[in-house]
């Protein structure tokens, strides 16, 4: 009877093979003392890439018991272009900078492959926390994490490997659409449903908006239009597309709006403003976002803000104590 040979476990001189290195060069950017050894940044992510790849079982303990903490904490973002994940990345840099860590940030466009690409050099450089912030696959970064003995969080976008801070989106847009439709009942004397523009369907936070938005609706036993759920990507120019092919398809479109980020309303005002769609006639619109400008442009937009103060503290008091209260933490959303 044939019987199937145990699979060969990759070794650290199977990785040194590999990568064209020493066993001992391999050994000591697995075990985090690379840098003492005066082995390059490019070679140690290199060696962490491979041993990934290969499966290799890294040795934890031997990984987090390092001779001296680097201090270095990480955080990727998909954008720097909005408010939101501005003040994200100038508050996460005060709270580490006052616990004596030193933050490194870097932006991945919402890019797969950048993310990793940014993760893997971050660890190179033996960060001991890395925060992925609105990550398109953050668990696949916490697996990177483990196998480099290093600690990872979920911002913004939850994770199910790694503790996640987010905002409570279904909450807050239900709240958000309450008072979009009580706007619309005030300044055009009926309720309407609105239109939902804006995120990707397959995002938890674009998810969860859409459920909440659904669920105002219901409150007030208004019917949902699902054309009218445009889920067409966070680009203005995608917001535009949308809004465009919406308007040829069936003409005349509601006059109240619920925008699912500041990025996709710069889009929104675009197509409003070139199609004339709306002149004399302001649309009513809810944004699940803040920015001070947009906010003096009038009573006709309401906005939420989403609390990032207080994200970042519950993302600075795991990394303080060690330990994360619950595998998700969700903070309430801020109306003013």
């Amino acid at each position: 009877m044939n019987q199937q040979r145990p699979t060969k476990k990759t070794t650290i001189y199977d990785l040194a093979e590999l990568v064209g290195t020493s066993a001992s060069a391999v050994s000591a950017v697995l075990n985090g003392n690379w840098k003492k050894r005066r082995i390059s940044a490019q070679l140690a992510e290199k060696i962490t890439r491979i041993a990934e790849e290969q499966g290799y079982a890294l040795n934890m303990q031997a990984s987090l018991l390092r001779r001296e903490k680097s201090k270095i904490v990480g955080m990727i973002v998909p954008k720097y272009d909005n408010r939101y994940f501005g003040s994200i990345v100038e508050t996460f840099e005060i709270m580490a900078r006052e616990r004596g860590l030193f933050p490194i940030i870097t932006c991945t466009l919402r890019d797969p492959e950048l993310e990793v690409e940014a993760a893997r050099t971050m660890l190179s450089y033996q960060c001991e926390w890395l925060i992925s912030t609105g990550a398109t696959d953050p668990d696949r970064i916490t697996d990177i994490c483990v196998t480099s003995g290093a600690r990872s969080l979920n911002l913004d976008l939850p994770g199910s490997k790694a503790p996640s801070i987010i905002s409570d989106n279904f909450a807050g847009a239900r709240e958000l659409t309450r008072r979009t439709l009580t706007n619309c009942q005030t300044r055009l004397g009926t309720l309407t449903p609105l239109l939902f523009v804006g995120g990707r369907a397959s995002d938890h936070n674009t998810a969860e908006r859409v459920r909440g938005f659904r669920q105002a609706h219901a409150d007030l036993q208004i019917a949902v239009d699902e054309s009218h759920i445009l889920t067409c990507g966070y680009a203005p120019e995608k917001a535009v597309s949308a809004l465009e092919a919406l308007a040829k398809a069936e003409g005349a479109l509601p006059r109240g709006m619920f925008v699912n980020s500041t990025i996709s309303l710069e889009g929104v005002m675009r197509w409003i403003k070139v199609s004339h769609h709306f002149d004399g006639n302001a649309p009513i619109i809810g944004c699940f976002d803040w920015d001070p400008f947009v906010a003096l442009l009038g009573q006709d937009i309401e906005m939420v803000r989403q609390d990032v103060k207080g994200m970042l503290q519950s993302v600075f008091s795991i990394i303080d104590t060690g330990h994360a209260p619950s595998a998700r933490v969700e903070l309430p959303p801020i109306f003013d």
